[in-house]
């Protein structure tokens, strides 16, 4: 879904901001206003972006209603011991919020937290104390995910608004040609003449973007459990 938050005309300092954005942006999360500290230097030496928060709930909170993010790839650090939510359920309450590769780190964490924050799709689990070499590199990784993320929804989102021109028809013939019924086995079921299923075959492809059979089918079967015809 588009960010509905709107971000006012930006000064010097937010320009400059976003030109880190557009690099990585770090969104750190934990309770040690020291340790905070030493995660934004580290971060900002390097020439990207970081916001600080001291709890789950600061974070969620400005996730809500704070300004609309400047655009780039992003990662969220987050402490798994942490007061009232800790890492784990922060990640599971951000389920549902995918584009942002989820990064936990504890110093006190055991294999089962680790076990737990992977199988729900933690992108990496780190040790405190932090290795700093370690750490640039798990954000690099986590930037470059973040960026095939953010290209994947917008292809959805590209695909969702072309699905949406095509006509009951057009949607069901799509739906049988994907099923792999041949021309003049669609016209026999829908009772049409062949030429008319010829003509919503083409316009099919041609609203969907698609110049081979091979390529309407890998698209709709791709998307048509997101994107029923």
């Amino acid at each position: 879904m588009p960010d509905a938050r709107v971000r006012r005309a930006i000064t010097a300092e937010e320009r400059r901001f976003a030109e880190r954005c557009t690099r990585g942006r770090v969104l750190v999360i934990d309770d040690d206003p020291e340790i905070l500290t030493a995660l934004r230097a580290l971060i900002e030496f390097e020439g990207y972006a970081c916001e600080t928060f001291d709890s789950a709930h600061a974070y969620l909170h400005a996730l809500t209603a704070g300004p609309a993010p400047f655009p780039g790839p992003c990662c969220l650090l987050c402490d798994v011991r942490l007061p009232e939510i800790d890492g784990l359920e922060l990640q599971r309450r951000l389920a549902g919020c995918d584009e942002i590769p989820i990064v936990l780190m504890s110093g006190v964490s055991g294999a089962p937290e680790a076990v737990s924050a992977f199988r729900a799709g933690a992108l990496d689990f780190l040790i405190k104390p932090l290795d700093a070499e370690i750490l640039l590199a798990t954000m690099v990784k986590a930037f470059a995910v973040s960026a095939e993320r953010h290209l994947a929804r917008a292809r959805r989102c590209a695909l969702t608004a072309r699905l949406a021109e095509l006509t009951e028809r057009e949607r069901e013939v799509a739906r049988r040609v994907v099923a792999g019924q041949r021309n003049h086995e669609v016209a026999q079921a829908l009772g049409i003449a062949l030429r008319t299923v010829k003509r919503h075959r083409h316009q099919v492809m041609e609203k969907l973007q698609v110049e081979t059979l091979a390529d309407l089918v890998h698209i709709l079967g791709e998307w048509r459990s997101a994107h029923p015809l």
